[in-house]
């Protein structure tokens, strides 16, 4: 494993920031597909979250539409996770002996890897404005903690690999 680089700082991302394409197993093929907003369905007055989506698939051509009202967001680490629009399962998900590990896309997981890398983890001040519970925030405890570190970048380094395979 490379050494834990010096310092981390709070971006303040929440997981809604990486609902733009979500990379997920393909319900047709088992392959990967991505889960996009639908292009030229923009409306300025909708929230991210809930502008019509489409699943594609380049595997096997795949391609449905989402343009409902409910959305079910990941919730923990205890078991597997799907995505928020169309229920089905995450492209980057391991099982470890602590819980799933599991991201939206490579970003989310780059934003993972260089928390779990770092020694030195900072927060936003408790007087600045702004998101107080962020994605970092909301980390599982086992993710967090040092004695996990090693664990946790193998787990990430497999997801690396998967999603270039």
């Amino acid at each position: 494993m490379a050494p834990p680089s010096g310092r981390f700082r709070d971006p303040r991302h929440t997981a809604d920031d990486f609902l733009g394409s979500i990379i997920v197993c393909c319900p047709g093929c088992a392959k990967a597909a991505r889960v996009v907003p639908e292009p030229g369905a923009y409306d300025p007055r909708a929230w991210l979250l809930f502008r019509p989506r489409r699943l594609v698939c380049r595997g096997c051509g795949l391609s449905r539409m989402w343009s409902g009202r409910e959305v079910a967001p990941a919730r923990g680490s205890a078991g597997p996770v799907t995505d928020p629009y169309f229920g089905t399962p995450l492209w980057l998900q391991v099982e470890t002996r602590h819980g799933w590990l599991w991201a939206y896309d490579l970003e989310h997981l780059d934003l993972i890897s260089r928390f779990v890398q770092a020694r030195l983890r900072e927060r936003a001040p408790w007087y600045d404005t702004g998101r107080k519970m962020t994605l970092v925030a909301r980390l599982p405890v086992w993710i967090k903690r040092a004695k996990n570190r090693d664990d946790v970048l193998r787990a990430i380094g497999r997801l690396r690999e998967r999603a270039v395979r």
